[in-house]
């Protein structure tokens, strides 16, 4: 039975996955921190929130403490993710995940940073996604 070698092209992926990866491990930690200290100006009825009137209405302090937990959480996992543990990379989707649906219904609110945020969480998704750690 003859093997293949590995294709550069896959390698060369892997490499772009892995640097994106600790990329995306950075922008979990920036967007856990900015999520963070958005639910605390949530919390403080801080005028710089639209407050439109919508389907999926909850008071400033429901969505401060949503974004606070979320925040907590992000911050948490991009750390473990620097340290490349399996359990963070599982995480960093659900957290992902989670965030682009809370972003999604906080439109309404900040929509230029929820749409932001949305794209970043993307960006995570894919690259943690993507990444095969054991190739390297």
């Amino acid at each position: 039975m003859s093997t293949t070698p590995r294709s550069n092209h896959s390698d060369t992926g892997q490499g772009f996955a892995l640097g994106v990866t600790m990329i995306a491990a950075i922008l979990l930690l920036v967007a856990g921190v900015v999520s963070l200290f958005q639910g605390i100006a949530a919390l403080g009825n801080d005028a710089i929130f639209v407050g439109v009137e919508y389907t999926y209405a909850m008071s400033l302090n429901g969505w401060g403490w949503i974004h606070i937990i979320l925040g907590v959480i992000g911050i948490i996992v991009a750390f473990g993710m620097f340290t490349g543990a399996t359990w963070a990379r599982v995480c960093a989707i659900i957290i992902a995940s989670l965030s682009i649906i809370a972003n999604f219904l906080w439109i309404p609110q900040y929509p230029l940073w929820a749409i932001l945020i949305i794209v970043l969480d993307i960006i995570v998704i894919w690259a943690v996604a993507t990444w095969d750690s054991d190739r390297y």
